[in-house]
């Protein structure tokens, strides 16, 4: 084993320049996928937006290239490049090379940009040092500015010349690297979207998207002459139960009392339907994808409100709960597009913002306006009332017939469970805490029920080997005992379409109807035992895979070496940490032995190593695994002999140790 070297004052190092995002791009754009690149276009649409937001051009053009590299143009001020004194630098070298280097930190004191997407200084910066290239090329006083960079690194000097012609404005093209990111095709949907949506909440400007296919460029144009507006009415079309509402404040707040208070300006369109359900927030243009503190805002004054209301006019009846947010949601259209001077967002991803004040102040301000909407149109108020109403109580009524049927469920599968012999069932019906053990014959039924917490650890045991269930068809799968008694304890049914005769009593798939948080395959660690879990995965994989998506299904590891020495054990899971074990035993004496079945373990060690949950090991299956191990299994045992030999012939070597016992 080679030495590792030692851990001293050099080890300590720091990343330097472009590495800090080439190598961390996840730390930036929040992935190093495709969510990552295609944050970094929104970013240098970002910075286009700002200038629009401020009166400096109304058209934003943004080009998808097919070879992946992306161009936004807009006809703004054109970024500063030139000289900057105070800095003692060219800001060419501020804004495309120097991270958090930005003209809109005194957005809050009377700044460039009163309400901005961009805070950070890292955009353009970050989008720069992740590129395999960038262009630039800047109309702004009288000049035309060019850059070149490659690998995050400038390209040659700034070229500066005279520009005698009235357009102004930035023009960035790049092309994102594949040395950063692990894919750079970023959909075309994804800037339809994202275009749409500045649209948006950009009233008046217009954007405008080019997508070359061949030799020819498909163009797109997203515009809302009234912004919000024109969008809520557009969703709710025909179908409102009542007129659209349009509401503005500008206001002050802040987000603690010792902290400084900043401007907000929010504007609110919203309508109610019975037919059509919609809400969208927006921050200083940016989709807020998870909402944050807008969308608290909105469900507590609705709910606040309408409640009220409903109260005062005697509408609720005696039967009737409080309503909830859900019952206002499904019958509203919102849109809420608000503006700060200072904001708190999740994260440089800019998908939530966390901002107390902002979240209060709306909160204050849409519980006012419902009120003097609702004293101004009784009407429409009484129509609102009368549909949160309707929709409350069909949730009621839903939720009980739910309940309801879940529980008669529920009964006919404890009875199925009671009859079925050798499983063993835990005291607790808490679902979020029970545990099934699937484990390998009665002997580790035994070991198992000895050293389990029978609070909520259950028992299963399989009887030799089930059915390959990716070889056989539903009807022999569905007459084989020992797979129905599995899928009756298990509880939620079955994911097949179409069942056969042999499966009538089983009960269709309903997650709601399972009984475990944890399925947990528990075999030995021996060819046998590796055999039945992936027969036992297989099957799970076939008739109920939502169990392998949902994460409910679990892997016990089985140590391979028990290792004494003196009056201390070690358990060692493979051959690596057999080895560590040994090193750190060093010349002292010590037994080894190759792990028991786990019907031979004591109880003690079965706890500790199985089934105690603080010191067992556990290996979530993934739904990638389970479809390798489909796939491996029909390859091993399936009936494409051709490919079998050839695998065998290929891979056999590395197998040959799994049977070696001794």
């Amino acid at each position: 084993m080679a030495k590792k070297p030692d851990y001293n004052n050099e080890s300590i190092k720091t990343l330097k320049d472009e590495q800090r995002v080439r190598q961390k791009p996840a730390v930036i754009f929040g992935s190093d996928g495709i969510d990552g690149c295609e944050h970094a276009v929104f970013e240098i649409v970002s910075n286009s937006v700002d200038e629009a937001r401020e009166g400096h051009g109304d058209k934003i053009i943004v080009t998808r290239f097919e070879d992946n590299s992306i161009e936004v143009q807009d006809f703004g001020r054109g970024i500063p490049v030139d000289y900057n004194n105070a800095e003692g630098r060219y800001n060419w070298e501020l804004v495309f090379c120097e991270l958090y280097a930005s003209g809109k930190y005194d957005n809050g004191s009377g700044g460039n940009y009163e309400y901005s997407l961009g805070t950070n200084g890292l955009g353009l910066c970050a989008t720069q040092y992740a590129s395999e290239y960038m262009e630039a090329e800047i109309h702004t006083g009288g000049f035309r500015y060019t850059l070149n960079f490659k690998k995050g690194k400038p390209s040659g000097e700034m070229h500066k010349e005279p520009y005698n012609k009235r357009d102004t404005g930035s023009r960035i093209k790049w092309r994102p690297d594949l040395e950063v990111f692990t894919d750079i095709a970023i959909p075309l949907e994804y800037f339809q979207d994202m275009m749409m949506h500045q649209s948006v909440v950009n009233a008046g400007v217009k954007f405008i998207l080019k997508n070359q296919t061949g030799k020819t460029f498909e163009t797109f144009e997203y515009f809302y002459e009234k912004g919000i507006e024109d969008y809520a009415a557009e969703k709710v079309g025909e179908n409102s139960l009542t007129g659209i509402q349009c509401w503005h404040q500008e206001t002050e707040c802040r987000d603690r009392e010792d902290l400084d208070s900043y401007k907000l300006k929010t504007n609110i369109v919203c309508a109610f339907s019975n037919k059509v359900q919609f809400k969208e927030y927006y921050h200083n243009s940016s989709f807020l994808e998870n909402g944050g503190s807008p969308d608290k805002a909105t469900k507590l004054a609705f709910v606040s409100q309408i409640d009220n209301y409903l109260k005062q006019t005697n509408k609720y009846q005696k039967s009737d709960p409080k309503i909830t947010f859900q019952d206002i949601e499904d019958c509203l259209v919102i849109v809420i597009s608000s503006f700060s001077t200072q904001t708190s967002y999740e994260n440089q991803t800019k998908k939530s913002i966390n901002n107390k004040g902002i979240q209060e102040a709306m909160t204050s301000f849409i519980k006012h306006q419902l009120e003097v909407y609702f004293i101004e149109n009784p009407l429409d108020a009484d129509k609102i009332a009368n549909q949160v109403l309707i929709n409350m109580r069909s949730r009621v009524k839903a939720e009980k017939t739910r309940l309801g049927m879940k529980e008669s469920l529920i009964q006919n599968v404890s009875n199925l469970t009671n009859r079925i012999q050798k499983f063993v069932d835990c005291r607790s019906k808490d679902v979020n805490i029970r545990e099934l053990f699937i484990v390998e014959g009665d002997s580790a039924k035994g070991a198992c029920v000895q050293s389990r917490n029978a609070e909520f650890q259950a028992i299963m045991p399989v009887r030799g080997k089930i059915l390959n269930c990716l070889k056989v068809d539903y009807d022999r799968i569905f007459k084989s005992e020992i797979i129905t008694d599995l899928i009756k304890v298990i509880g939620c049914g079955v994911e097949v379409k179409s069942k056969p005769k042999s499966g009538k009593d089983l009960i269709s798939f309903n997650l709601d109807m399972l009984r475990w948080n944890k399925i947990i395959i528990c075999t030995d660690a021996d060819v046998d035992g590796f055999h039945i879990r992936a027969l036992i995965l297989t099957m799970i994989y076939r008739l109920m895979p939502t169990l392998i998506s949902e994460g409910k299904v679990f892997i016990a590891e089985s140590p391979l070496y028990e290792i004494a020495c003196g009056d201390e054990t070690w358990f060692a899971y493979t051959e690596k940490e057999k080895a560590d074990v040994l090193e750190k035993i060093g010349t002292k004496k010590y037994t080894i032995q190759r792990s028991k079945g786990l019907g031979e373990n004591d109880p003690e060690m079965m706890s500790l190593t199985t089934m105690n949950p603080a010191t067992r090991r556990l290996i979530k299956v993934e739904p990638s695994m389970a479809e390798e191990t489909a796939e491996k299994f029909e390859l091993l045992l399936g009936d494409n002999l051709a490919d079998r030999k050839d695998y065998i012939a290929e891979k056999g070597h590395l197998y040959i140790d799994l049977t070696d016992v001794s």
